[in-house]
């Protein structure tokens, strides 16, 4: 029940991503969201902080063979293997329909070597005006060097100087978490140009069936996202923020990695998030995000707090 209507009026639930003003801080993640059509009868998608389609490469690809999820506890396990039509029909088919939704889109790419950069920076071009930003995805781990850019200092730094000299668009750069020290590729990523980074994509792991002694997944290994990893992504967010801080630098970070709840976004926010993504959520709930969006200003009025942005990097320890 909303017991102050006066305050909900003005609070403030909008987001300032460097140049990129989102109305409220939930995003919906690439790879759980299809490309909305589904969804678009479940709830307004208008009402979204932005999309993020699921990540398209430069040519199609068919993805890894069956099967290729699998549920575990308190979690879900996946090797899709970025299956999809590729960046042209991408362009042509899908992007006019998202459109229509009304939420800005954020193109969620992936690429193979510097000279693709150059490819999706020719496209995107063409379509400027109606994509938001681009999330450059360096941490697939479900792809032959799906991760190499993410792994390695250089090589991060490397492609995202290269995406960021072919592109004017917000540049968010999605990191993984299956790496030694996750806060030194985030600042890889700042230096190359990045205008934000988004932590963290699923973290490596797999599945067996021991009576048949098999892998419960064709590709063996694949990417754990769900609740189980939300720990995991709490802390690389933390050591991030604290990373960027220390060395006066003022991009922001997108928290993924477990969130289901008003309650699990404020605590991205707490730890040094700007914003958030809804991923594995939106497989068993449908509408988590309109949920968390319509759940956030009643839980920030219970504290006295009317400003989302206020909460960002303030935990205290």
């Amino acid at each position: 029940m909303i017991k102050n209507s006066a305050f909900f009026i003005s609070m403030n639930l909008k987001i300032q991503l460097g140049k990129l003003t989102l109305q409220n801080p939930v995003m919906v993640a690439s790879g759980t969201f299809g490309y909305a059509r589904e969804m678009a009868a479940v709830f307004d998608l208008s009402r979204l902080g932005a999309m993020i389609p699921k990540t398209v490469t430069i040519t199609p690809r068919e993805g890894n063979q069956t099967p290729r999820a699998v549920e575990t506890t308190a979690g879900l396990l996946n090797a899709i293997g970025l299956d999809n039509d590729g960046i042209d029909r991408f362009l042509t088919e899908k992007l006019p329909d998202l459109k229509k939704y009304g939420s800005p889109i954020i193109v969620s790419v992936a690429v193979k070597s510097p000279e693709e950069c150059d490819l999706f920076g020719e496209k995107l071009r063409k379509k400027a005006s109606e994509i938001a930003a681009v999330e450059l995805n360096v941490s697939c781990p479900n792809v032959s060097g799906g991760t190499d850019f993410g792994t390695d200092p250089m090589l991060c730094e490397e492609i995202v100087r290269r995406m960021r000299s072919v592109t004017e668009h917000f540049l968010m750069v999605k990191l993984t978490p299956n790496v030694t020290k996750i806060a030194e590729i985030a600042m890889a990523a700042a230096r190359g140009g990045a205008d934000a980074v988004s932590a963290i994509n699923t973290c490596l792991g797999m599945s067996v069936d021991w009576r048949n002694r098999e892998p419960r997944l064709a590709n063996v290994v694949g990417g754990l996202s769900g609740p189980a990893i939300k720990p995991i992504a709490l802390r690389c967010v933390h050591q991030i923020y604290q990373e960027f801080r220390k060395n006066g630098v003022n991009i922001p970070i997108v928290g993924i990695g477990g969130i289901a709840s008003a309650e699990d976004l404020l605590e991205f926010l707490v730890v040094g998030a700007s914003a958030v993504q809804i991923g594995t959520a939106n497989f068993y709930n449908p509408t988590a995000a309109l949920q968390i969006i319509e759940r956030l200003p009643q839980i920030l009025e219970e504290n006295g707090i009317d400003d989302v942005n206020e909460l960002t990097g303030t935990l205290k320890y």
